[in-house]
């Protein structure tokens, strides 16, 4: 029995890796998160599905900018991995105030790393995105792990730096190890309807869409449809969250077995366009909402496809929920709950 700290674990793919902690491990799971896009009521409900297992968590609230108190906080504790969340990750914003996302990514994710390393805390599991490819040309679609890394944004740039600590760190001290597990587009919620995203002012493409469908939001917005892609708008590769939180389980039984460090990409292998996705969201709602064509935002790529043959490799990842309108209805289901 492993004592496992999720970091960021009141947000959306942080509960639902410690949802599957919960109902699949004996580990002890311990969430730490500031709540300031994660929520009480998430752990609550990781607290009720805890419960009906005969277990519990423990979660305490803090930021990983204290330094002071996460130092004291790990070294209080005997954790034997940790699972990092805890980020900001909306690309837009990284362009209007890069400085958030350097600190808040880059330095703190930094700090914990050197926490980690100084209590022997020696398995890291790092969330980290697509967005460290940056723009890759039509030849390297779709993308695997050893495509350059070249991000067209700050909050690309802030993971690839952590990725960069990460990497640097385990070549200087042995016995520390991590997985960086780089995701594609993460979509829908627990097929039971227990947790889900609950983001305010969310800029993911099919949460924005359920709310659309439920008339949360009056129209929504395809920004561009000029890109080189089959029907001008970009293409993504979804992956649903329960698929990627079985990742997190994958990276650590990886590396309790002893195997060395390594990076790989989440995703199907295959991807959407965003009418394509609007089209499937408003089959699966069984209404036409009003969607409006604007300007391309800054930082978009116009294409990301994973190449997931490496997870499924050496992580014998077996992906269950690899359905468009699954990943749809289970999102609106959930989008139905936060009305």
């Amino acid at each position: 029995m492993a004592e496992i700290l999720v970091t960021g674990g009141a947000g959306y793919i942080g509960s639902h890796v410690v949802k599957q902690l919960i109902e699949e491990t004996d580990h002890r799971v311990h969430i730490i998160d500031n709540l300031s896009t994660g929520f009480i009521e998430t752990i609550k409900r990781l607290e009720e599905i805890a419960a009906g297992k005969n277990k519990q968590i423990k979660f305490t609230k803090l930021d990983l900018s204290h330094w002071d108190k996460v130092d004291n906080f790990i070294k209080e504790n005997n954790f034997d991995a940790v699972i990092h969340f805890a980020a900001a990750l909306i690309v837009p914003e990284s362009v209007e105030n890069p400085l958030k996302y350097y600190l808040n990514n880059t330095a703190n994710t930094a700090h914990l790393i050197k926490c980690c390393v100084e209590n022997k805390v020696n398995k890291f599991i790092f969330s980290s995105t697509a967005a460290v490819y940056g723009e890759p040309d039509k030849k390297s679609i779709p993308i695997d792990e050893d495509c350059p890394t070249n991000p067209i944004n700050p909050y690309g740039m802030s993971k690839r730096m952590s990725e960069i600590v990460l990497k640097d760190a385990a070549k200087a001290h042995s016995n520390f190890n991590y997985v960086i597990l780089r995701y594609f587009n993460v979509a829908g919620a627990d097929p039971l309807g227990r947790i889900g995203q609950s983001t305010k002012n969310a800029t993911h493409l099919i949460k924005v869409a359920a709310e659309t469908a439920l008339g949360k939001r009056k129209k929504m917005y395809i920004f561009g449809d000029d890109y080189e892609t089959r029907d001008g708008t970009c293409i993504r590769d979804y992956i649903h969250v329960d698929d990627l939180a079985k990742s997190h389980l994958l990276a650590y039984e990886y590396l309790k077995n002893g195997h060395s460090s390594d990076v790989f990409n989440c995703g199907y292998g295959y991807g959407f366009t965003v009418k394509e996705v609007i089209d499937t969201m408003k089959k699966v709602s069984g209404v036409d909402f009003d969607v409006e064509i604007v300007g391309r935002r800054a930082g978009d790529p116009a294409e990301l496809v994973a190449d997931n043959k490496k997870i499924k490799t050496i992580l014998n990842f077996k992906p269950v929920y690899d359905d468009l309108e699954f990943i749809c209805k289970t999102a609106l289901e959930w989008e139905k709950k936060l009305t």
